[in-house]
């Protein structure tokens, strides 16, 4: 049993229902490591992959990891079966586009308007 402390056999999950890994990962290792091993993986012919590591969260047992969190301090009492996999969610956050902040900028409010508003809000 003392392997099954050790290491954790993960899997990555991604959003289109792929999967990146498994791959053991120490129970030292921070979640910041899983997520540059994520980025090193990404399958190329993906559209949405994550630029940086602040572009991906990670998701186990519900929660989002933090990154100066370790493997060990985020494991599951389900994860610990010996020769188990861990399945963790991948969800990347892109910033929008720099045209599509502009034009959300560029649109009047009501809520801007309060004393002069029309039809917009009924």
């Amino acid at each position: 049993m003392a392997g099954v402390q050790d290491s954790l056999e993960i899997k990555f999950r991604l959003i289109d229902g792929s999967d990146i890994g498994p791959k053991s990962f120490p129970a030292a290792a921070s979640v910041a490591t899983l997520k540059e091993s994520i980025l090193s993986q990404w399958p190329k012919e993906k559209e949405n992959a994550p630029k940086t590591v602040k572009d991906v969260k990670i998701i186990s047992a519900g929660k989002i990891l933090e990154n100066n969190r370790t493997v060990g301090e985020c494991r599951s009492p389900l994860c610990d079966v010996p020769g188990g996999v861990t399945t963790m969610h991948v969800v990347v956050s892109q910033p929008p586009q720099e045209k599509e902040k502009k034009q959300l900028r560029a649109q009047p409010s009501c809520l801007q308007i309060v004393d002069k508003c029309c039809c917009c809000c009924q």
